[in-house]
């Protein structure tokens, strides 16, 4: 397939400065990669939002302001309702969560801009890394109590072991499905997009005359799916923040 017209190409990691090509250090590929530079940009942005949001203070605020403390409250009330008032300790890191998703997803369907939450090797980065916190913050605050999560009350001695070894099992997976789950909803979203664009040139190309009208329909789909992708984007980034919400209650309050 040529070259724009392949679905697969919008995902591949290569240099973000052709020019100065690939970097080594010690052995390893440190190349400022596509990747690299969109979290970086998504960083910028974030903090140029909320820098701007937050810098008047006004008693009446602005648009960005009321964003800002939309999102603020947002995140937090979500925690509120999970975690309790004491998951409100974890504000900072699910709210860095919840934007640098949001605002990494949203960046993606921007034509020509790269999408890192597309790539398995990032979303499994964010998930292991609030896996971590969850048995970090669980063992510190209780010790082997916290091990009172695999063993649900009330559940007759007969079946208690398989019990327990389905909870081992569901909890040492949660990485996995915490990160598959933004993941897949991202490439498959956005291989859809292309795909339909795709349509639209080829339809446009091929044909002749008021035959060029056949390009309509799936010029109809992007547009249609488009708000689509954007109510996504959002959404794992919320079932992202939510489920990291949900986990830090387990590690704060392990018992069922």
């Amino acid at each position: 397939m040529a070259s724009g017209l392949d679905p697969i190409e919008q995902f591949e990691i290569h240099p973000a400065f052709e020019k100065f090509g690939h970097f080594e250090l010690f052995g390893y590929d440190v190349t400022f990669t596509n990747s690299a530079l969109m979290m970086c940009v998504a960083v910028a942005l974030i903090s140029l939002f909320l820098f701007t949001g937050t810098s008047k203070k006004a008693l009446v605020p602005g648009r960005l302001q009321s964003m800002a403390e939309i999102s603020y409250e947002f995140v937090a009330n979500m925690i509120r309702s999970t975690a309790g008032r004491d998951g409100l300790k974890f504000f900072p890191f699910i709210y860095a969560l919840f934007m640098f998703i949001l605002f990494a997803n949203v960046l993606g369907l921007i034509p020509f801009f790269f999408t890192t939450t597309s790539h398995i090797i990032v979303t499994i980065a964010l998930a292991l890394m609030v896996f971590s916190t969850v048995v970090i913050v669980g063992l510190w605050k209780h010790g082997f109590k916290f091990l009172k999560l695999f063993v649900p009350s009330g559940v007759p001695i007969v079946i208690l072991p398989f019990v327990v070894l389905l909870e081992v099992i569901s909890f040492i997976s949660r990485p996995l499905s915490h990160s598959i789950r933004l993941w897949a909803n991202m490439l498959a979203g956005h291989i859809m997009l292309k795909l339909f664009a795709i349509f639209i040139i080829m339809l446009f190309g091929a044909l002749s005359g008021a035959a060029k009208l056949g390009a309509i329909a799936p010029f109809f789909m992007v547009v249609v799916l488009t708000p689509l992708e954007i109510l996504v984007a959002f959404l794992q980034a919320y079932v992202f923040a939510i489920l990291t919400s949900v986990y830090i209650n387990d590690a704060l309050h392990p018992g069922h």
